[in-house]
């Protein structure tokens, strides 16, 4: 298993924008194969970062899930609504494993 960590940095005066299209990922995520734990916005202290965590059974998983998000027409449209309402300004993937228990 591993985890898909995306970090967001946002425009501070689009935080709206990138709440929408966060929400918009809970029904699109788990519809392409993607197991999501979540997106977590600003609270408190800095307003300009975000995460999404997302879990996959291997990088293959992600993969296919990547493909699956290529052909999925609400996935295009949420992508190109945050690139019109540029609320994303840089966004990283690392991929996390679970800490031996």
């Amino acid at each position: 298993m591993i985890t898909c960590c995306i970090r967001y940095t946002l425009d501070p005066h689009r935080i709206d924008a990138f709440e929408d299209y966060a929400t918009a990922w809970l029904s699109i995520i788990p519809r392409c194969g993607g197991d999501l734990i979540g997106y977590f916005l600003p609270k408190e202290g800095n307003n300009t970062v975000a995460l999404a965590l997302i879990g996959f059974e291997s990088l293959a998983a992600y993969e296919t899930y990547r493909a699956r998000l290529a052909d999925d027409a609400q996935a295009r449209a949420n992508f190109a609504m945050a690139q019109a309402s540029r609320c994303i300004l840089i966004e990283e993937r690392t991929f996390l494993r679970r800490a031996a228990a």
